[in-house]
């Protein structure tokens, strides 16, 4: 991606995505969040503002910034489970707010202790992911097989029969991305997903994730660690309030975006 900048240092194109982006049907190009000018306040202030973001298939983007920086605040306006104050957020080429094809998003939020006093089994949290597609009715053999397979995907079946409390926040992380997986998303969006979660199951966490973009799976991740960013994210989009930077990761790494947004 190129980008050129104003003399505040900003970058002023946050359209020119790199090129070969291709979702699990082979297709290239398709343009899966698209963000435009978008401005939001839940007061007078402006939480985010004149907002441009688009991420194609098959990308693996990660957004950053300080605490407080609208980050979340993003995501959900990308999400649409708010409306923008200006400008317009389109998922999949509808606008986000009117978007009802949800099987194709999945989402792992930021709490690692999120499910912790469901008494139910990884295997019935993961047949969630499918109920989209067959409502709340009885399950078929094939759809016991997707569940399955995204069980293995993740590395938790062995832990299938095993209560979603009795599991560690990495193990539980894993368990929400196999609900993802099963429900045949093509759109992961993770909100501070290993906060709350041991080193060593964070390293692991993020292969996964490497993994299921390496298999066309889209991803955009908003996280504070930023070495988890700079080793795993191809393209990373620095926010606070505005855009600092919105480029390959090697390039913010050279770049002063950091600094400047976090002041």
């Amino acid at each position: 991606m190129s980008s050129s900048e104003t003399d505040s240092g900003r970058p002023t194109d946050t359209n020119d995505q790199p090129s070969g982006a291709t979702d699990r049907d082979g297709r290239s190009g398709d343009r899966v969040v698209d963000v435009e000018d978008v401005t939001f306040g839940y007061t007078a202030t402006p939480v985010v503002e004149d907002v441009s973001l688009t991420v194609e298939a098959g990308e693996y983007v990660a957004i950053v910034g300080p605490n407080g920086s609208g980050k979340s605040t993003l995501m959900q306006l990308l999400l649409g489970l708010l409306e923008p104050d200006s400008g317009t957020a389109r998922l999949f080429g509808e606008p986000a707010g009117r978007f009802d094809d949800g099987e194709r998003i999945g989402y792992v939020a930021q709490n690692a202790d999120t499910g912790k006093e469901m008494p139910i089994t990884v295997r019935e949290v993961v047949k969630m992911g499918r109920f989209a597609h067959v409502g709340f009715g009885l399950l078929s053999a094939d759809d016991w097989a997707v569940v399955d397979k995204a069980l293995a995907t993740v590395g938790m079946a062995e832990f299938a029969d095993r209560r979603i409390t009795k599991l560690s926040g990495g193990q539980r992380q894993r368990a929400f991305i196999a609900r993802a997986l099963a429900g045949e998303a093509d759109l992961l969006v993770l909100d501070e997903p290993t906060v709350g979660v041991d080193a060593e199951s964070v390293e692991a966490f993020y292969d996964l994730l490497e993994a299921l973009n390496d298999d066309g799976i889209t991803v955009l991740l908003i996280e504070h660690d930023l070495g988890a960013v700079v080793d795993h994210a191809d393209r990373v989009v620095c926010l606070n309030r505005e855009v600092y930077f919105d480029g390959p990761t090697d390039a913010f790494v050279d770049s002063d975006a950091l600094a400047r947004a976090f002041g």
